[in-house]
C-alpha cells in the first residue's frame, strides 16, 4: 500500500498508520531518498530469508516499511511496482521533510517511529523494529538471526557490517588495505575489552559496530527510550549509547550481518560515504577517534571493568590506589566513588578527571600493523590470565579473584610482575 505525506508524519498521520494493524511481530523499517538503483536488490535480499534450517521464512514472519523521504527519481513507486513479488507485507510511505530534517538520521527515526506506531496495539508487547539502509543487502539469515538473539534475552542487536566486494575492489589497494589492518585491529580490542570488561549478555566473539545498516529493538526498549534521538547522522551509534544508558542488553553479534554499498557519492552529508570518500582521497589519513594505542586501549578497558564490576556490587569498594594509579586528585576521586551516579555518568567522570584516560589523536593506519603487533601480545597475556578469573591490569597490576571463591571480589596486587 502507498501512502503519501506532504510533510514530516505527524501524530495523527502515526496514528492512521498504526490503525491497519500490521499481521507480524517484526517490521522492517528502510529510509531512501532516492535509491531507485538500489532499493530492488535491498528488498530481494528480504524476500529470500530463510530459517538455520535453510528453509524460507513463513509469510507473516516481517513486514517491510520504505519510508521514502524528499525523492525526485520514482523509489517509492519502484518499490511499489516489486509488491506482487515480494513475500512479506510492504508498505511505502511518500514525504517530504523540511531542509533541516532531510537527513538520513531524521528519515530514518521517522520511518522506525511508523514502524513503532504499526506494532502498537492494546496488548502488544513483543513488537519488533529492524532497520536497515536502501543500499544494503542483508544476509539470508539476518532476519531469523536477529529474532534468535532477541530471544535468547538481547533487547537489542547490532550486525555486522562489511563493504560490497565488487565496490570495494573498485576503490584500489591501498584502501582495500587500510580496511584490513582496520578490521584487524578493531577485532583485537574487541576480544581486549571482552577479557577485561566481559557482558553476559554480549560474550566473545562479538564486534564494536553499531550501524543503522543492521539495526534491531524491541518495541518496548525503543519506547521506552523515547524512540531514535533526533539527529542528521550518528543516530545509529546515539541509539545503542542510550539503550545501553537504559540498561537495556545489546547483543553485538557476527551472526547477523550485512553488505553495504562503498560508494563515495552518498546521500548524507558528513556520513559514511563523505568519510570513505576523504580517506580514499588521503590514504593515511587518521582513524577512527576510538582506535587509539594498544597500551591504551588495555589500560581503559581494564579500568572499565574493574569500575563497573565495583559499581555493580561484584567487587569491594575501591582502595585509594586505584585514584593513584589513574593520578585522580584523592578528593575528586573521593567525590566520584561518593556519587549516585549511572556507571556511564561515573566513567565518564573518570576518563574526564584521569590524564591516564585522556584521549589521544587516532591512529592513522600507517601505524596499524605495529599496534595490531601490540595488542596481539597484551591479548595472549590476558588469556592465560583469565584462568582462575584473573584479569591482567596495565602496569604490572593485577586483579585477582578470591581464592575463597566469593564471586569477583577485588584483590588489588600491585608490583607483581607475570
Amino acid at each position: 500500500m502507498i501512502s503519501r505525506l506532504t510533510v514530516e508524519p505527524t501524530t495523527l498521520e502515526l496514528n492512521l498508520i498504526a490503525a491497519r494493524q500490521p499481521a507480524s511481530r517484526a517490521i522492517v523499517a528502510i529510509p531512501a531518498c532516492n535509491e531507485i538503483e538500489r532499493i530492488g536488490l535491498c528488498l530481494a535480499a528480504l524476500a529470500v530469508q530463510r530459517d538455520r534450517t535453510g528453509a524460507p521464512l513463513g509469510a507473516g514472519t516481517f513486514e517491510v516499511l520504505v519510508y521514502a523521504n524528499n525523492c525526485t527519481d520514482g523509489t517509492a513507486a519502484s518499490v511499489h511496482a516489486l509488491a506482487p513479488l515480494l513475500p512479506f507485507g510492504l508498505h511505502v510511505v511518500e514525504a517530504m521533510l523540511d531542509r533541516e530534517k532531510s537527513h538520513a538520521g531524521w528519515a530514518r527515526k521517522y520511518a522506525m517511529d511508523a514502524a513503532a506506531a504499526r506494532l502498537t496495539s492494546p496488548g502488544r508487547t513483543d513488537g519488533i523494529i529492524l532497520t536497515t539502509d536502501a543500499d544494503t543487502i542483508v544476509a539470508a539469515v539476518w532476519v531469523a538471526n536477529t529474532l534468535t538473539a532477541l530471544s535468547d534475552g538481547a533487547d537489542a542487536v547490532a550486525g555486522y557490517v562489511d563493504a560490497h566486494p565488487a565496490e570495494l575492489m573498485r576503490l584500489g589497494a591501498a584502501f582495500i588495505q587500510r580496511g584490513r589492518w582496520e578490521d584487524t585491529y578493531l577485532a583485537a580490542m574487541a576480544e581486549m575489552i571482552a577479557l577485561c570488561d566481559p557482558h553476559l549478555h554480549d560474550p566473545w566473539p562479538n564486534h564494536r559496530v553499531a550501524s543503522g545498516a543492521s539495526l534491531a529493538v524491541t518495541l518496548e526498549a525503543y519506547r521506552a527510550i523515547g524512540g531514535l534521538p533526533p539527529m542528521p547522522v550518528g543516530e545509529d551509534a546515539a541509539l545503542v549509547k542510550a539503550l545501553g544508558r537504559a540498561g537495556f542488553k545489546v547483543r553485538h553479534t557476527l551472526a547477523v550481518s550485512v553488505t553495504t554499498s562503498a560508494r563515495l557519492d552518498g546521500r548524507a552529508v558528513g556520513g559514511a560515504a563523505d568519510t570513505m570518500r576523504f580517506r580514499h582521497e588521503n590514504p593515511d589519513a587518521v582513524c577512527d577517534a576510538d582506535l587509539e594505542p594498544a597500551h591504551l586501549a588495555w589500560r581503559r578497558a581494564f579500568w572499565k571493568g574493574y569500575l563497573r564490576r565495583w559499581h555493580h556490587g561484584e567487587a569491594h569498594r575501591p582502595t585509594a590506589r586505584w585514584a593513584f594509579k589513574l593520578r585522580l586528585d584523592s578528593a575528586v576521586a573521593d567525590a566520584i566513588a561518593r556519587e549516585n551516579l549511572l556507571f556511564d555518568d561515573l566513567w565518564a567522570a573518570v576518563e574526564a578527571k584521569s590524564p591516564r584516560l585522556r584521549r589521544r589523536p587516532a591512529l592513522r593506519p600507517s601505524e596499524l600493523p605495529a599496534e595490531i603487533e601490540r595488542a596481539e601480545a597484551i591479548i595472549k597475556r590476558l588469556r592465560r590470565r583469565a584462568i582462575r578469573d584473573r584479569v591482567v591490569a596495565p602496569d604490572d597490576t593485577i586483579l585477582a579473584a578470591d581464592h575463597a571463591g566469593r564471586s569477583r571480589e577485588a584483590l588489588l596486587v600491585v608490583g607483581q610482575s607475570q
